[in-house]
C-alpha cells in the first residue's frame, strides 16, 4: 500500500492548496481503481520563511496501486493543479512502497523507518534542506519527483538535482504516522475553482450557530470575541470553509449546517493541527532560531505596550531568577524577550496583567533579532501558563497610632512617625489585587497558529482559561 505525498503547491498570491490538489489526486487513484484509506495533513515547522500560512503536507494512504503507477498520477495532477507559475512555489511529490497498517495510532501497524519518523519531527522544529530529504528518501527507496508546471519530474532516482522544496515537506509527511501520538480531524469544503479569487458566499449566522452545536468538540471554528468566521479563510485559494476537531462525524455535521455558496467538493483530513506537536521544551538562554518552545521563567520587568500595539515583556532564568521574583534586577541572568503581537487582541490583556517576580511557563516560536545593541532573543507568544503570581508589594508602613505613613529615618534607618515617634525598620509587604489567575491562557481563536493546541482540547498541567 504506497503512501503517496506532496507539498508546496499554493502560492500566497496566486491561490491554490495542497489538500485540494492531494483530493484531485486521490480522484485519479480511485478512478485508477485503488482506495484512500488515509489522508494525513500535516502541519510543518510554521517558523520556516518561505511557507504559505498554514505550511502543509498532504500523504494519502492508498490501496489497490502500485507505486510506479502512484507516483504517475500524483506527478500529473500537481503538474496540473499546482500554482508552479509562482517562482517561490516549488511542488515535490514522495511516494513510499510502505504498508502503514489500518491504525495509525497503533506504532506496531506502522512500520516507517525510524530516520524518516526522526525527519517528520525535525521539519516540525527545524529547517531542512531539499539535499537532506532526496538523500534520506533515496536511502530507503522511496519514489520522489520535482515537478514544474510543464508536467516535468526532476529528482528521480538517482539523480542529483536538489530541485523540489516540497520534498521535504513530503518526505515528513511520510514519517508522520511513526512520529506523532496525538490528532485530530479537519473537515475541508471546497469551492468551484472558477470562483475562485471572488469574495466567498457563506452564512456567518450559520457559522456561529454550527459552532455553538459542536463545540467543545469541534473547535476554533469562529472568534466570539471579534465575529470572526474563522474557519473561512481569506486566502484566495479553493477551500470554502474547514471545520477542525477530535471527531470526524462532529466535524462534518458542522460543515453540512453551514450556509453557502455550491461544495464542489470535500474531504476529511487525519492532521496533527491543534496538538501542539512544534513545541519542544527548552530553556531560556539556550534556543535556536526558528524554532518552538515551551520554557520556564520568572518575569524580570513590566510589561510594556510598544509602537504598533504590540506588548514586551522581559523574562528571566538561571543565576538572576531569584532577584527578578524580588522585583530586583535580573542582570545575571538569562534573558528572553517575550512579544504578544497586536493581532493576538485581548490575549495582550493578559501579558499586561504580568508583574515583575511572577513564575509562568512561556510557549511560543523563538527568533533571534539583530539590533544595534546586538542579538535579541524573541518569543512570539501563543500561550503561557501562570505558575506563581507575587501576591504583596513593599509599602511605607503606617503608623499603629495615628495610622498617617511613615517617613524615612534615614539610608538604613527604617521608618519613623514624625507626630508620633513610633518607628518601623524597613518596607512591610502589602496585598495587592491581581487581574490573573494561575494557569493558562492563549491567544483568540483569529490569531491562532494551525498547529497550536487550543486550550479547550485539555491535558494541561493547570487550570485553563480557554478563549472562543
Amino acid at each position: 500500500m504506497p503512501i503517496v505525498a506532496v507539498d508546496d503547491t499554493d502560492s500566497r498570491e496566486r491561490g491554490m492548496c495542497t489538500t485540494y490538489v492531494a483530493t484531485r489526486i486521490a480522484e485519479r487513484m480511485a478512478d485508477d481503481g485503488g482506495r484512500i484509506r488515509r489522508r494525513l495533513l500535516v502541519r510543518l515547522n510554521p517558523a520556516v520563511k518561505h511557507k504559505t500560512r498554514g505550511n502543509a503536507a498532504v500523504a494519502l494512504h492508498v490501496s489497490g496501486v502500485d507505486a510506479e503507477r502512484a507516483e504517475t498520477v500524483a506527478v500529473e495532477a500537481v503538474a496540473e493543479f499546482a500554482a508552479a507559475a509562482d517562482p517561490r512555489t516549488s511542488p515535490g511529490v514522495v511516494v513510499a512502497d510502505r504498508d502503514v497498517g489500518g491504525d495509525p495510532f497503533d506504532p506496531t501497524g506502522a512500520p516507517i523507518p525510524d530516520e524518516i519518523a526522526a525527519f517528520a519531527r525535525r521539519a516540525l522544529r527545524e529547517r531542512l534542506s531539499v539535499a537532506e530529504a532526496v538523500e534520506l528518501a533515496e536511502e530507503h527507496g522511496f519514489r520522489h519527483a520535482a515537478v514544474d508546471s510543464a508536467g516535468g519530474a526532476d529528482g528521480e532516482n538517482g539523480s542529483e538535482a536538489v530541485a523540489g522544496r516540497g520534498r521535504i515537506g513530503a518526505l515528513a509527511a511520510v514519517g508522520a504516522p511513526a512520529a506523532f501520538d496525538d490528532w485530530t480531524f479537519e473537515r475541508v469544503s471546497y469551492r468551484e475553482l472558477d470562483r475562485c479569487g471572488t469574495p466567498r458566499e457563506v452564512g456567518a449566522e450559520s457559522v456561529f450557530a454550527a459552532a455553538e452545536v459542536g463545540y467543545p468538540t469541534v473547535w476554533d471554528t469562529v472568534d466570539r470575541e471579534t465575529g470572526a468566521t474563522v474557519c473561512v479563510p481569506n486566502a484566495p485559494g479553493p477551500i470554502l470553509h474547514g471545520i477542525r476537531g477530535d471527531d470526524p462525524a462532529a466535524c462534518r455535521a458542522v460543515a453540512a449546517d453551514i450556509e453557502s455558496e455550491p461544495v464542489d467538493r470535500a474531504a476529511t483530513f487525519l492532521t496533527n493541527q491543534g496538538t501542539d506537536a512544534h513545541l519542544a521544551p527548552g530553556r531560556i538562554g539556550d534556543l535556536r532560531d526558528g524554532a518552538g518552545y515551551r520554557v520556564a521563567g520568572v518575569v524580570a520587568s513590566a510589561p510594556e505596550t510598544k509602537q504598533g500595539g504590540h506588548v514586551h515583556v522581559d523574562v528571566a532564568s538561571g543565576d538572576g531568577a531569584d532577584e527578578a521574583s524580588r522585583g530586583g534586577p535580573a542582570a545575571d541572568a538569562d534573558a528572553l524577550r517575550a512579544v504578544a503581537f497586536a493581532p493576538t487582541g485581548r490575549f495582550r490583556d493578559r501579558v499586561r496583567a504580568l508583574r515583575p517576580g511572577d513564575r509562568v511557563t512561556l510557549c511560543g516560536e523563538h527568533e533571534v533579532r539583530e539590533d544595534a545593541a546586538g542579538p535579541e532573543s524573541t518569543l512570539k507568544l501563543e500561550k503561557f501558563a501562570v505558575r506563581d503570581l507575587v501576591r504583596t508589594a513593599p509599602a511605607v508602613p503606617t503608623c499603629p497610632d495615628c495610622g498617617r505613613s511613615m517617613s524615612s529615618a534615614g539610608r538604613g534607618q527604617g521608618y519613623r512617625c514624625r507626630d508620633c515617634g513610633t518607628s518601623a525598620p524597613g518596607k512591610v509587604a502589602e496585598p495587592i489585587e491581581r487581574d490573573l489567575d494561575a494557569g493558562w491562557y492563549e491567544v483568540p481563536p483569529s490569531a491562532r497558529r494551525h498547529v497550536a493546541k487550543p486550550l479547550v482540547r485539555g491535558g494541561f498541567d493547570a487550570p485553563t482559561h480557554p478563549e472562543r
